[in-house]
């Protein structure tokens, strides 16, 4: 210490000291800089390549178990000999498919984790699941009528128990997701205060040396200022555009993408229990024992159908090719429900084979229009998933380059500091 107050009674000593200090804070300013955006570059990348997709991937697991749920009750209803190939195949396929995303999930999860808990309660289950399913099609095809009961069960364990742990899973995947959003997105403050804290200090320094030369440019300090001037502005201007692109990514695809799954999702609820007041004949009330189950649950599925479809048409305003097949899936929905009336008439005035025809026919039915909803909230998906994951690499782009650009323009601000003191230090010599 008493070193240092010697040398600083001196206007060389007091010299070196302002060059190391202003040394250490251009570098210090790089440092932090790079630190702080390779954190978030980190949090953008995880958002592009890992918890968008597994988000993804779980809204897709919940889907293809509702639609597996469809196609069942689709292909019971259609009957034992008649029963559709194709039916049969697409709930196949998406059983498959479900069975393939859990395992994928998990070896991207923790096994203690919620998503972990969610895996392990959907891989228990859906074997029961599809246990039911082909018993209901055994006695279907033997002309039994307890073939419809068993297909209650396994409705029953998919709306109570597969469905909901599915949905915890995608709560789960989306809220890592937005953790990593945010991460994405926080400003880097440290390195914002390291960059005012070090051009503040540089410009004190050359004011001090022009009071005390008279000279206006010492080009090594001005090196150094414009290094950090650089460095300061292409990290707010990189990290604005990084905001802005992964904001859109989030309000312009991620929310639109949560309102087309809930709004794909109803929709295959919905045409399942449809096929189920067929099938149940009534069998199946509500506690209060005043309406028929699976009517009741209809109309609350297409309920949230038309809601999320609202909101997905006000979330893609502006965007053309986003609102085509959102506009002809909400014509489809009312087309559905036109037909539907005609299929519940039908059906409590006893013709039950009209009313099966009218679900499961071909021009007119509830079926046509359901598979006309579906192919067109599949188009508005892809096109969401599009949209999102172009922003958000457009935002992971911003960050790519700026921490070896922070560390290059910290050394180079820190060697023009040394150089500038230096070239002071000489006229003493």
């Amino acid at each position: 210490m008493a070193r240092l107050r010697a040398a600083a009674a001196t206007e060389p000593g007091r010299l070196r000291i302002i060059g190391a200090v202003l040394a250490a804070l251009v570098l210090a300013f790089g440092a932090v800089t790079a630190a702080e955006v390779s954190e978030r570059a980190a949090a953008a990348d995880d958002v592009v390549g890992r918890s968008q997709p597994l988000s993804a991937d779980a809204a897709l697991v919940y889907r293809s178990l509702a639609a597996a749920d469809t196609a069942a009750s689709s292909g019971f209803l259609a009957g034992a000999v008649k029963e559709p190939r194709e039916v049969r195949e697409q709930y196949e396929k998406d059983i498959a498919r479900a069975s393939q995303l859990l395992v994928k999930a998990a070896t991207h999860t923790v096994a203690d984790s919620e998503s972990g808990r969610q895996i392990r309660t959907l891989n228990e289950q859906l074997p029961v699941y599809t246990g039911f399913v082909e018993t209901a099609r055994t006695y279907n095809r033997q002309g039994k009528p307890l073939g419809g009961a068993y297909l209650r069960f396994a409705n029953e364990r998919m709306t109570k128990v597969l469905l909901p742990a599915a949905q915890r899973l995608y709560d789960a995947e989306t809220a890592r997701l937005d953790r990593d959003d945010e991460d994405a997105t926080a400003w880097p403050v440290l390195a914002l205060l390291a960059g005012v804290v070090a051009i503040g200090v540089l410009a004190w320094a050359q004011r001090r040396n022009f009071l005390r030369t008279n000279r206006v440019f010492n080009h090594g300090l001005l090196a150094a200022t414009a290094a950090s001037v650089a460095l300061l502005l292409w990290l707010t201007a990189a990290h604005a555009v990084a905001a802005a692109q992964l904001g859109e990514a989030r309000t312009g695809g991620e929310q639109s993408l949560r309102a087309l799954n809930e709004a794909r999702i109803s929709s295959l609820k919905a045409r399942a229990n449809e096929n189920l007041v067929l099938v149940a004949r009534g069998a199946v009330l509500t506690d209060d024992g005043k309406r028929d189950k699976y009517e009741t649950e209809y109309d609350e599925n297409m309920g949230v159908l038309v809601n999320a479809l609202g909101r997905a048409q006000r979330l893609a305003r502006g965007d053309e090719r986003g609102l085509a097949p959102l506009r002809k899936a909400a014509r489809s929905v009312e087309l559905w429900q036109k037909a539907h009336t005609k299929v519940s008439a039908a059906d409590r005035a006893g013709r039950y084979e009209e009313a099966r025809n009218r679900v499961l026919g071909g021009a007119g039915s509830t079926g046509r229009e359901f598979d006309l909803v579906d192919a067109e909230l599949d188009r508005a998906l892809a096109h969401e998933q599009r949209q999102f994951t172009e922003a958000a690499e457009s935002g992971r782009s911003a960050l790519g380059l700026l921490p070896a650009g922070a560390a290059v323009l910290g050394v180079l601000g820190a060697l023009g500091a040394v150089l500038g003191i230096n070239r002071r230090l000489s006229e003493y010599r």
